[in-house]
């Protein structure tokens, strides 16, 4: 068996909150329409849980990956990684800013607005993550 390492144990971390993050709003796009089109009272209750594991799952992101810039030699990559990893991390605030304008909004427009730049923001930045996985 190959032996785990600190990085394998942080990219594991990283990957399961990402999953949590960006899963839990593609699952959550298709529950919602049919909570609303039911009037269903578990619309709140589903948004509340979610939040309970999204955001602390955003938590662990945000620290695994810092985490991960710690271990790379940053002056050692090449323009397009960086330029890369900046929109990565673009796209990671955007989707932070997003889900926050969709979570505290009042109005409906904030709400649907927010939840879909949040989730294409989010894939987005996974996507950017696989690019800059695959960069040797």
């Amino acid at each position: 068996m190959i032996s785990p390492t600190l990085d394998s144990i942080r990219i594991f971390l990283h990957l399961m909150a990402v999953a949590v993050w960006v899963g839990g709003q593609i699952v959550l796009a298709g529950i919602v329409p049919r909570l609303r089109a039911e009037n269903s009272p578990s619309l709140t209750s589903v948004a509340q849980g979610f939040a309970r594991v999204a955001w602390p799952a955003m938590v662990v992101i945000v620290f695994t990956g810092a985490w991960g810039l710690g271990t790379i030699e940053v002056a050692d990559k090449s323009t397009a990684y960086m330029a890369t990893f900046g929109l990565k991390m673009l796209m990671v605030a955007a989707a932070v800013i997003a889900t926050l304008i969709h979570s505290m909004g009042q109005s409906k427009a904030a709400k649907a607005i927010g939840g879909a730049v949040g989730l294409l923001a989010s894939l987005a930045a996974a996507y950017g993550g696989i690019l800059l996985a695959h960069v040797h």
